[in-house]
């Protein structure tokens, strides 16, 4: 186990521990609604790891590298990144995805463009924007969004 993960189950723990002290009934009530929760998120959750493993089987990472990879360019950004916004999955579990199409051959900035657009993007939710916000500026905030994460990933593929 690394040190972050140390740290970070480290803090939960106290926290827990700070809970129950505090008012173990309210505790154990939270408790309960975090595995009901977990458990709402499960079916996603399976999801993901077999996407994930779709992707991996029947994509090779040459593939992958070629459509968004550092040899992509601006194109290889702009696929995955629509991607990202088409996608709707909550922006927890896309890491993982994320992390496996990088060590796949993707770059820093695709995958930085994946996760932005992805979070910031809402193609799925768009009706319901639409509704509330209206046309005009449920697209604006959409596309500006896009345009935004695009940028966000070319300077997180310069720094780093």
């Amino acid at each position: 186990m690394n040190a972050t993960a140390i740290i970070i189950n480290g803090i939960a723990i106290a926290g827990l521990l700070i809970a129950f002290i505090k008012d173990w009934k309210k505790a154990i009530q939270s408790l309960k609604m975090a595995g009901k929760s977990f458990i709402k998120i499960l079916p996603m959750v399976f999801i993901i790891i077999i996407t994930i493993a779709l992707l991996l089987g029947f994509v090779p990472p040459d593939q992958i590298s070629r459509f968004v990879g550092e040899q992509s360019g601006m194109g290889g950004v702009l696929i995955i990144g629509i991607v990202g916004a088409l996608m709707h999955i909550p922006a927890l579990l896309s890491f993982p995805l994320a992390s496996s199409i990088l060590e796949n051959g993707a770059s820093i900035t695709a995958v930085a463009a994946f996760v932005t657009t992805l979070t910031m993007i809402g193609m799925i939710t768009l009706p319901l924007e639409i509704k509330e916000l209206g046309k005009k500026i449920a697209l604006l905030r959409n596309g500006i969004s896009f345009i935004i994460a695009i940028i966000i990933a070319f300077i997180m593929g310069i720094i780093l």
